[in-house]
Order: C-alpha cells, then structure tokens, then sequence
C-alpha cells in the first residue's frame, strides 16, 4: 500500500551471520544481531557446520544454514564474526571466500568483526581499502599481505565494506552495518560511530 512503511529501520532486509562453530565470540554475535532483530532484520545464523554452535563465553546459537549453501542474491548483508575460533574455521574458509566475493559482485554490505576482517582479507576484497582487526601478528600479516590500508579507528566504514576491531565494539559495528544498509552513510568513513 503506498506510504505505508513496515516498522523498524531494517523491514525487509536480511542479514547473514556467519560464525565459527566453537569459539565464535559471543558478544560479536549476539549484540549486532538483536539490534539488526529489533531494527526489523531477518537474521540468518550461517557455519561450516549444522546445529548448535559454542560460543568462547558460554553462549550457543543455532547454525540453520551451511555457508557452503548460503547464496548472496538472498541476502542484503553478510556478516562475519570473531572469535578464537574464527583461525581455524572461517580464514581459510573457500566457501566463505566465495560467498563474501559474490555478495560483494551484487553490491551487498560486508563486515567483519574482530579475527574475521581476515576472511574478507583473504578473499580479496580488502585490498586498497581502509579496515581494522583484532590486532595479533598473524592478523596484523594477513592484513599485510592482503595490502589493506590499516586503520586506527575501533569501527571503520569504506564504501559497502564495514570492519571493527572487537567485542566492546560490537554494538557500533551493529549500528554501523544498519547505517549502511540504510543509506546513512555514503562514501568512505572512518572513526567510532556513536550510539
């Protein structure tokens, strides 16, 4: 019906999140996915396995899809969470790899938080473009090696391609996907967003 609007800044949209199957990090899950929830996102939880996932503080959330099975074209944003767990299971990831590179061909939001800006990294797509991690020497040279332009900032915005550095970040790197798939932000930004 014209001039009628769903409710909540989100309506309509979907959202990826992908994790690790142990050792995702709790609150980089949890903290963006009820704000996306409550913005009026569909939130899909997304693995390299099926069924409930550990989270490195106690947490569980239920994997309902493979990312091997996930499509970009049913999605408006992936994603990507951090963790201990995230080394093992997402960086090296092809899967992922390819869902993150077709999401991106279809113009979607991409981000990752924490250990998982590495998967982007290592997908390609980070290359030339500003972004944060979770600092270890392993990250810090996947970065390098990926030529991505480090940042300083705790949550930065280049383009579509959102990133942040770790749990006590996770509701600004929430807020700032919803930011960009709400067409608040344009261009490139980079700095901590205010809630």
């Amino acid at each position: 019906m014209p001039g009628k609007r769903s409710s909540g800044s989100l309506a309509g949209r979907r959202i990826l999140m992908v994790i690790a199957p142990e050792n995702f990090r709790d609150e980089e899950l949890f903290e963006p996915e009820y704000l996306f929830e409550s913005s009026g996102a569909t939130v899909t939880i997304a693995s390299t396995r099926l069924g409930p996932a550990r989270g490195m503080r106690g947490g569980s959330a239920e994997v309902t899809l493979l990312i091997a099975d996930a499509r970009a074209e049913d999605f408006d944003a992936v994603v990507v969470v951090g963790g201990s767990g995230s080394p093992e299971h997402l960086w090296g990831d092809e899967s992922l790899h390819r869902l993150l590179r077709e999401a991106d061909a279809q113009g979607r939001i991409l981000g990752a938080i924490c250990l998982a800006g590495v998967a982007l990294a290592r997908s390609g797509l980070l290359t030339g473009h500003q972004a944060t991690v979770y600092k270890t020497e392993e990250s810090l040279n996947e970065y390098q090696k990926a030529r991505v332009r480090l940042s300083r900032e705790e949550v930065v915005t280049d383009g579509r391609y959102v990133t942040a550095v770790g749990p006590h970040v996770s509701r600004q790197f929430g807020e700032a996907i919803v930011a960009s798939l709400t067409g608040k932000l344009t261009g490139k930004l980079t700095g901590k967003l205010t809630g």
